[in-house]
């Protein structure tokens, strides 16, 4: 089951078409779109006018600006990252959310696990090339350790039934111990992803291809020059039960 617009909003296609080709997003954003496809991600994904949704470690936003245009004014986006991740992304993080730029959003720095939503409050949640981040811990730099379990528990708690949870991230090779393979090559299996979500409250509803690379064999960690912004990807669209 797919969500449908609240409040009879914006079809899917309207809204997500209007938001990328909205003048107001910054260069550095528009730079990265013919990698990153997000027309065709937030169509997959069935982001509409009107929901309420979570993107989760948000890091500099590249996804909050559109979600922002998409939700309108009868919608509401939930950016949330943590301390570890504000240096990394660097000044873009500060220039999109000054001055209450983006209307519809709003940004919580918190760790994973002291995240707390009201039930059923989510229409959909978002998790893009961060999951293999909640695999590991390296708290020398300010990484802690994250409950994935009980993480997934509170999104299972604050999502509505039907709504969507959009993953991507960077495909690992099976076998391997997962935590090692996520911080040193930020990559994951996506039989685990399968795995993890579907057992809970969770159904894998469709994925897609649109970002998948053969030429990437999945040894190089993704921040890899040869690799960066180019790795094999896999799309999920899970359903909330």
């Amino acid at each position: 089951m797919s969500p449908c617009p609240p409040n009879g909003g914006q079809s899917n296609l309207e809204s997500v078409t209007a938001a990328v080709s909205n003048p107001q997003r910054p260069a550095e954003d528009v730079a990265k779109d013919a990698l990153r496809k997000p027309a065709e991600v937030l169509s997959f994904f069935g982001i509409q006018s009107g929901m309420t949704v979570l993107d989760l470690f948000s890091g500099g936003g590249y996804y909050t600006e559109m979600l922002n245009s998409i939700v309108g004014e009868d919608g509401h986006v939930i950016a949330q990252t943590n301390q570890a991740y504000i240096p990394y992304v660097g000044e873009i993080y500060k220039k999109r959310f000054a001055k209450n730029r983006l209307a519809q959003s709003e940004t919580i720095v918190s760790e994973a696990d002291d995240l707390e939503f009201e039930d059923q409050s989510l229409d959909a949640a978002l998790l893009v090339l961060t999951w293999h981040d909640f695999l590991y811990a390296d708290p020398d730099n300010g990484w802690q350790a994250i409950d994935e379990t009980l993480l997934t528990h509170k999104l299972c708690q604050a999502m509505k039934p039907g709504a969507v949870l959009g993953l991507i991230d960077h495909a690992g090779n099976s076998g391997g111990d997962v935590g090692v393979v996520a911080q040193t090559l930020h990559r994951v299996d996506p039989q685990q992803v399968r795995d993890f979500f579907t057992d809970s409250c969770f159904t894998l509803e469709a994925e897609a291809d649109f970002l998948r690379n053969p030429d990437d064999d999945h040894t190089l960690s993704m921040g890899d020059p040869l690799v960066r912004g180019k790795t094999d990807r896999f799309v999920f669209r899970f359903v909330r039960k």
